[in-house]
């Protein structure tokens, strides 16, 4: 009665926001620049945080301009950090909206909210013998929680930058050379061209008897896998996507307009952009997570028409109860969204 409206758990909240017991949160306690668009955030994870496996990603919830938006991104901290922060490097990306607020205007002392981490883009128990990181841009940050984390003996990398200067943790990443810690091949594409996996052999020479975690564009992940099961050892190969890759629209799935039933817009949308980007540009409130089809923190509720899957080209029509993730899903002709 005396603190109605609010509960006593709404004041032990401002006293106390990383109590155990609380909505898991975390503090940004330092922001440190890596590239001209990357950053590292270091955060302090509430009591509630269970700890993470070295490659996993945490979905962290961010206001900006007053919304509450939902991203994921990779741990690059080792799992044994003494002073038990966590760290996230982030790529601000043309548009990004939590990207560039991170990289570019978060401020130590701003409260987070936070999942627990969750991936299985990990290595294993057992040690590998030898291993192949093969990376691209900000696809490098899961395996430098990995190379932070695990000492393996023999450890090769291929990462594709722009740039050298555009290369995220590139000073460590030359200290664990000199230490013979690791052998690194760095290809700048804008002077390089880009990585041609079939010249892989020239690179490293035994690459199919590794073990392999490869993180970056869905180009590359694409003609990786490719490439490893033309010679017979696609188990070897381990990935991580950002984003899920895109099928062509074709038959089925050109597009159609997109009506957002609760908010009353109707926009025209073509058949390969996800719908909650659809939605995010026309002003509609969408919830969102990894955008990459993995947490389901956009699952919508589709109420008329049909979508199609743009990882599989799956078709799915309305239907009571039918619910459809908005990030990996696009108009497939007229269709109704519930929001």
């Amino acid at each position: 009665m005396v603190t109605t409206p609010l509960l006593p758990s709404d004041y032990l909240d401002l006293i106390s926001p990383l109590r155990a017991g609380a909505d898991l949160r975390g503090r940004i306690e330092a922001v440190h620049p890596e590239t001209g668009d990357a950053a590292t955030v270091v955060i302090r994870p509430g009591r509630g945080w269970r700890g993470h496996s070295a490659g996993q990603y945490v979905r962290i919830g961010v206001d900006v301009d007053g919304v509450r938006l939902w991203r994921a991104y990779s741990l690059t901290s080792p799992t044994n950090r003494q002073d038990g922060r966590v760290t996230i490097t982030v790529k601000a990306i043309p548009d990004g909206k939590v990207s560039n607020h991170l990289v570019r205007r978060a401020r130590p002392g701003t409260l987070i909210q936070l999942d627990q981490p969750t991936g299985d883009f990990v290595l294993p128990e057992a040690k590998p013998a030898k291993v192949l990181y093969l990376t691209a841009g900000s696809g490098i940050t899961p395996v430098m929680g990995m190379l932070r984390d695990t000492e393996l003996d023999d450890v090769v990398m291929v990462h594709s930058a722009p740039r050298p200067q555009d290369v995220i943790f590139r000073d460590e990443l030359h200290g664990l050379v000199a230490d013979r810690k690791l052998r690194l091949t760095e290809v700048h594409t804008d002077t390089d061209g880009m990585l041609d996996i079939a010249r892989l052999g020239e690179l490293v020479p035994d690459w199919a008897e590794r073990e392999t975690w490869a993180c970056g564009p869905a180009g590359l992940l694409d003609a990786a896998e490719e490439h490893w099961a033309e010679h017979g050892v696609l188990e070897r190969l381990h990935t991580e996507r950002f984003r899920p890759s895109a099928l062509v629209a074709g038959d089925g799935g050109g597009g159609g307009q997109v009506t957002f039933s609760v908010t009353g817009k109707s926009v025209d949308a073509d058949g390969a952009t996800p719908l909650l980007d659809i939605g995010e540009e026309a002003g509609v409130l969408m919830p969102s997570g990894c955008r990459m089809g993995i947490c389901f923190g956009c699952v919508t509720p589709l109420k008329a028409g049909a979508v199609r899957d743009l990882r599989t080209g799956e078709i799915t029509e309305a239907e009571p109860g039918v619910l459809i993730q908005t990030c990996v899903s696009a108009a497939a002709g007229a269709c109704d969204i519930e929001r």
